[in-house]
């Protein structure tokens, strides 16, 4: 009897995960091309050939930040789902604006994934009006690979060109703080993420290049105030990444926090199932307030939900797995 009970309850949660993942996308917002008539670069004009970018608008905003959600994935993929649209669905339940970003992956190369999230950002700078958003409280969340756009974002970014004929190109699009989750930061060994450094790279890139896009070496003090969190022992992006990234802050005088889980994972998002990690949206929650970009009458942070798949069924873009 008991053996009947737990395959209805397998069976059960498996239906729920089924239709949890079938429903998502009558959820997700019509997506905006950030270069409607082609993008630089461009290997075809197939989806995965237009980088997007989905506005989530809460129902009630709390604030007038708003943060671009950028997903990992190794530059081979994007985890649009747990890492992206479920991230801006956190954000939009307590009041806060998001963006979500679907981005080239490989068979691209740098710069163009650099170059797409450097677009989003200029986008949304030239539509905070729209929005309702204050120009000077747009920021970055990214995860693992998308860390590291996230990070180069934070680090490379200068003022746009005042007179590029493209209108978006004219604003900054460095961001005004950064959510950093387990991310890749290093390209160089023995730190690096290898399949990120080749996915983005290629596997004889120059050192030079390497080295300028190990984002621990480009902090400076115009770089934006940064949370982070990992687990101390990642399987997959060595905890050196968080390391080095929050050295370079301090010695800075970059305004920073960290906290690290003693605890072994990577990619876990909102980490919801697993205990250990499972404190860092709060600890991000009361971050964001401290530093004015969420109202403490804020509504309350969700409950927490299974992760959304990686990719969600139905959906079709740049970042879908091959």
């Amino acid at each position: 009897m008991k053996a009947l009970v737990w395959l209805l309850v397998l069976y059960a949660v498996a239906q729920a995960a089924v239709l949890y993942s079938q429903s998502t996308p009558t959820s997700i917002p019509q997506p905006i091309a950030l270069w409607p008539n082609g993008a630089p670069g461009a290997l075809g004009t197939s989806e995965a050939d237009k980088p997007r970018l989905y506005p989530f608008i809460p129902a009630k905003k709390s604030t007038d930040a708003a943060i671009l959600v950028i997903p990992g994935g190794g530059y081979q993929g994007v985890a649009i789902g747990y890492e992206g649209i479920q991230i801006a669905q956190w954000l939009n339940a307590q009041g806060i604006t998001a963006f979500v970003l679907d981005y080239r992956v490989a068979p691209y190369k740098y710069p163009v994934e650099i170059n797409d999230g450097m677009r989003a950002m200029r986008y949304i700078r030239a539509h905070t009006a729209d929005y309702g958003i204050d120009p000077g409280k747009l920021g970055v969340l990214g995860f693992s690979a998308g860390g590291h756009l996230a990070s180069t974002l934070g680090t490379h970014c200068k003022a746009g060109n005042p007179v590029d004929p493209d209108t978006i190109e004219r604003f900054n699009c460095r961001p005004d703080f950064m959510v950093l989750g387990y991310p890749v930061i290093g390209m160089e060994a023995p730190v690096n993420h290898q399949g990120s450094r080749d996915n983005l790279l290629g596997t004889s890139a120059d050192p030079a290049l390497v080295h300028q896009l190990s984002n621990q070496f480009a902090v400076s003090p115009e770089t934006p105030p940064t949370f982070l969190f990992a687990t101390t022992n990642d399987p997959v992006v060595p905890i050196e990444n968080s390391l080095d990234f929050y050295r370079a802050l301090e010695r800075a005088h970059v305004p920073a926090e960290m906290h690290l889980f003693d605890y072994a994972d990577h990619g876990c998002g909102l980490c919801a199932s697993i205990p250990a990690v499972s404190e860092w949206p709060m600890l991000l929650r009361n971050w964001l307030i401290h530093r004015n970009l969420l109202s403490q009458g804020a509504p309350p942070m969700p409950p927490a939900e299974p992760n959304m798949p990686a990719w969600p069924q139905g959906l079709v873009g740049p970042g879908q797995p091959h």
